[in-house]
């Protein structure tokens, strides 16, 4: 029997990183050594979303090494190398996919999280092609189930055919606040990936606090298997309510503000961070 990569139902909230200069000046203690910023970040959040696997390959002692850093009940969500979603044939990244997905990633055991398959802006939606991408990723590595996150940038990707697909795959597609990118509240598989974009560096945590009591509802009503009325849904639907996994980044706007943001909605959940 494959093991869950990470406990679920649970709503996870977190940040894009732990290695951002600013926020020595706003979240870390003063004269935290860099070496102990992720064991600290890891005790303010429950998860962290990690942009540096999109850039660069990683090797299994590393991340062996962060899976050590960090409390049992954590989680880290992992971007997947973008030589696999940059590139004119997605039907043809068979070869990136298992080279991101071999390199070390199931080190972090229970701790691996969803990874998100990020595409370019300029990327068109063409059924066919999407579709064989999405026929390449793996339901497992060493023993691990996977959770694939759809991030399409390109507005051609809002059609009822594009999330059918995702459907099919049991992929999640991303739901994001910015006005920048395509934005879908539909529920695509069994958990709900959020990504916040929009915070202001004039607002203390980033986020106004009746909009983070708003983003709190929301997350409650996912994990509970329903659907929020604020968000938009493009084909809402029709099934029996269950428990999902759900996780919320902080990401991009006001970056410095972001460990603020998530601290802030995480308190309005009830989290408290480990001793």
């Amino acid at each position: 029997m494959k093991k869950s990569a990470s406990p679920a139902p649970a709503i996870r909230v977190g940040i894009g990183g732990w290695t951002y200069a600013p926020w020595r000046d706003n979240f870390y203690p003063a004269k935290l050594p860099h070496s102990q910023e992720l064991g600290y970040a890891s005790r303010q959040l429950n998860a962290i979303e990690v942009n540096g696997t999109y850039y660069s390959s990683f090797k299994p002692p590393t991340f062996a090494k962060w899976r050590d850093e960090t409390p049992d009940d954590f989680v880290f969500s992992l971007k997947a190398s973008r030589f696999s979603t940059n590139r004119r044939v997605l039907a043809e990244a068979g070869e990136s996919i298992k080279r991101f997905v071999g390199s070390g990633i199931s080190e972090l055991g229970p701790k691996l999280g969803p990874i998100v398959w990020q595409f370019m802006p300029t990327k068109l939606f063409d059924a066919d092609d999407f579709e064989a991408f999405l026929d390449l990723l793996p339901k497992a590595v060493d023993g691990l189930n996977l959770r694939h996150v759809l991030d399409v940038r390109h507005p051609s990707f809002m059609t009822p055919d594009y999330l059918a697909l995702a459907r099919k795959y049991h992929c999640a597609t991303v739901f994001t606040d910015s006005p920048d990118f395509p934005s879908f509240a539909d529920l695509t598989s069994d958990f709900v990936y959020a990504r916040l974009m929009c915070s202001d560096a004039k607002l203390k945590s980033g986020y106004a606090p009746k909009a983070l009591d708003a983003w709190a509802a929301a997350a409650q009503t996912w994990a509970d298997g329903g659907a929020p009325e604020a968000l938009p849904h493009l084909e809402p639907v029709q099934a029996k309510p269950a428990a999902r996994a759900v996780f919320v980044f902080f990401i991009n706007g006001a970056k410095e503000k972001a460990p603020h943001a998530a601290i802030g909605l995480l308190q309005r959940l009830g989290f408290k961070p480990p001793l």
